[in-house]
Parts: structure tokens; sequence; C-alpha cells
């Protein structure tokens, strides 16, 4: 046991320092940047075997850019179908909390399939399909206080909550990509395309009677009947091996091609009831990564991610938007 002692304090001191500066969780994109052969810090070994299993629990802390602060805690398991092929699943729940409200619940469950299509001794390149599966609509409300209803507003009348409260972007998704892995690099890319709309109905009027600033609700993007832009990453990391440590520092350039498309509800406006496509939700959100790794034994290993954003889209309808990015994790390998 005591040999575990000074690697565990040394792990505490970086969670510790980290936690200070810094509130994540995920990658301020729609998921599939830790699916498959996208996922980060990836072991390279000559002789790859995709029928060993792993199973990782992870904890993070997010505080976007507004006032919403996010928990979340994910089980993410992976299955060896045969030596080239494997199954992974990632089970998220989130704890939301904000100036506007509190919500609760399970988030999109990802599923992937990725296989091994060729090996050298000295690199593997590996292939992933998958996708994502909403756990609800997008469409969690908070019901009004008594006080704040106005007249024709009935008793137990509910507004929606912007997306940054949602536990779900409530639209089933499509995702690919591909990853290059050596001993010291690992370059990936993929592809995340939304299938479906949600069924979010944040309105900024319904808000105004019973919250003080009304600046502070335009802040939330509008995002009803949302059907996000479709999103390519590309993910560039250089590991550094020191004995049971794996230290590995990267980018990750996320870049939404496509333009996100809402219902205008706004009254008034020309296309009041149509879908429009919303101009400055295309470009560039990239992100400063560094993983450090301790691994026990070959079976047990704790992780700690942190992530920086450097640059992000000007209008984030879909509430993705992360400050920074923090998450501790678990994995066990059988």
């Amino acid at each position: 046991m005591m040999k575990f002692f000074k690697p565990l304090v040394i792990l505490y001191l970086l969670i510790f320092v980290s936690s200070e500066y810094s509130y994540g969780q995920g990658c301020s994109d729609a998921g599939f940047c830790t699916m498959g052969a996208m996922k980060p810090s990836q072991i390279y070994t000559k002789k790859i075997n995709f029928k060993l299993r792993s199973a990782e629990i992870s904890y993070g802390r997010a505080k976007t850019t507004l006032s919403p602060v996010i928990t979340a805690a994910t089980v993410d398991f992976t299955f060896g179908i045969n030596e080239k092929t494997s199954f992974q699943i990632k089970l998220p729940y989130y704890w939301v909390s904000g100036n506007l409200g509190e919500t609760s619940g399970l988030s999109d469950i990802s599923y992937s399939f990725t296989k091994n299509v060729y090996s050298t001794e000295k690199f593997h390149i590996n292939a992933t399909l998958g996708g994502k599966i909403p756990t609800n609509k997008s469409d969690l409300d908070r019901e009004v206080e008594s006080q704040f209803l106005t007249t024709g507003m009935p008793e137990g009348t509910s507004v929606d909550l912007p997306m940054y409260y949602q536990t779900s972007l409530g639209s089933y998704d499509l995702v690919a990509g591909a990853s290059f892995i050596s001993q010291k690099w690992m370059f990936a890319t993929g592809i995340q395309i939304a299938l479906t709309e949600n069924e979010n109905d944040f309105r900024w009027g319904q808000w105004n009677n019973y919250v003080d600033t009304v600046s502070y609700l335009k802040d939330n993007a509008l995002a009803n009947d949302l059907k996000r832009g479709t999103d390519i990453m590309f993910r560039v990391e250089r590991a550094f091996h020191f004995s049971k440590w794996d230290i590995r520092v990267g980018m990750l350039p996320i870049f939404r091609i496509t333009k996100d498309e809402i219902l205008d509800i706004i009254p008034g406006s020309p296309t009041e009831g149509q879908r429009i496509k919303l101009d400055n939700t295309t470009g560039l959100a990239l992100t400063g990564i560094l993983n450090v790794a301790y691994h026990f034994n070959t079976n047990n290993s704790i992780n700690i991610l942190y992530g920086q954003k450097i640059t992000d889209r000007k209008l984030n309808p879909d509430g993705l938007t992360r400050e920074n990015v923090f998450s501790l994790g678990y994995v066990i390998r059988f």
C-alpha cells in the first residue's frame, strides 16, 4: 500500500490545484471527441487486441459561460467483440444548477463500434461508427411561482428552460471517425451529424415577469426546435512516458461547418413561424488539452484531464460552451 502513497498524494495535489482554477466536463462539443477511435490518451501496444474490456467511472464539474454549474458522473464501458473490433457505450448523468432553476437526469447515451483497419509494429489505424440517443427532447421546464403569474396564466404554468439547463441535446446523431496511434503520437478526426431537431421552446418573453434582468435572459440564445450544424473534429496528442506515469499534451479543434437552424418565434419578425439558419454559429472552437495518468498496474489507472478553451464560436444555441474542462476518472481493464 505504501508504494501507492506518493503517486496518490501527487494526484490529489493536481486535483486540488486544477479544481481551484477550472470547472468543466466534456470538451465543449456534442460528445463525439471521447468516442471510439477519437477517445484521448489511448495506449499504444505493438499487438492490438480489442478483446480486452474496460470500464471507466469519471466525475466532473463545469462552470458554463453563464450562471449554470454542471456536475456530471459518467460510466464508460468498452467490450471486445473480437481481436480487431470493440463496442463502446457511455452513460452520463447530469446535475445542473443556475439562477433560472435546477435540473438533473440521464444525459444522451453514446454508442460506437471501433475496428482496427491497419497495423504495423510502429502504428495502428482505427475507424469508428456510432451515434447518440437522446434521453429527452430538450424540453425540461420550470413551474412559474404563483406570485409571478400574470392575468390569464393558470396555476401550474411551466416555461421551458434554455439549453444550458437541458440534460439532453434532444436529437439523434450520427458519428464517424478514425485515428492514427503510435508510441508518441495520436492523430484523430471525426464527424458528428444531428439527424433530428430538438423540441426546446425557451422564450425570453415568458420569463420577463419573474426575473430581474431581461438582458441576462437574452444571453441565453433561442434554440426552438434546434437542429445543430455538422461538426468536424481533429485531435493532435503527444505522449510522454515516465515509468508508471503517462503525460499527454494536445490540441482539440472542432469546426462547425454548417449553420444551426431554429424555428423563429420572435413576435413581429419577418420570418416569424419559419425555420431560419443562424449567423455566427459556424467556425472554430479550439481547446488545449493536458492528460495525466498514473498506472498502478496493467489493469488499473487514474486519469486527470484538463482542457482550456482558447477560442469559440460567437453564437452557441446548443449551450455546450465551457470555459475550462476538468475531469477525474478511474479505469479498470479486465
